[in-house]
């Protein structure tokens, strides 16, 4: 296990100055896009913060994954074929699990947690109520 943990982590090393380094800019800064854009429609639908209630409301758990999901996917979906792209250039051998986990960590994670942000961030900067079910009250 621990040869294959070093691989992994030599390998997610070597993509910040390797070729096609530009989609680690351009990657997350589209989930960043996506995120806002979603997180405004929340606020403005008075949905409540998007990574928080994925934790706090199991009602909902499921429609907010799939809704995330529908949101985000076209955008994983390039972020593990543009790795594949850069594993057969650079590596010349491909890795799917690398793929899967660069592109989590480039688009899914920057989504999740800067849609929940926006969200409360309009609510404030417009004065609207924003759902906050778990103390059961608005700000």
């Amino acid at each position: 296990m621990e040869p294959v943990l070093g691989r992994i982590l030599a390998n997610l090393a070597s993509r910040v100055s390797g070729p096609m380094k530009f989609r680690l800019i351009l990657q997350p800064v589209m989930a960043l896009f996506l995120a806002i854009r979603d997180g405004l429609n929340d606020a403005h639908q008075g949905k409540p913060a998007y990574f928080w209630a994925l934790f706090t409301d199991p009602p909902e758990r499921r429609s907010m994954v799939k809704d995330g999901w529908k949101s985000i996917r076209k955008l994983f979906i390039m972020a593990v074929a543009l790795d594949v792209i850069y594993q057969a250039v650079a590596i010349r051998w491909v890795y799917p699990g690398e793929a899967v986990l660069v592109a989590i960590i480039l688009a899914i994670l920057p989504y999740t947690l800067v849609r929940g942000v926006a969200t409360r961030l309009s609510c404030r900067s417009r004065k609207k109520y924003c759902p906050n079910k778990e103390a059961g009250q608005s700000r």
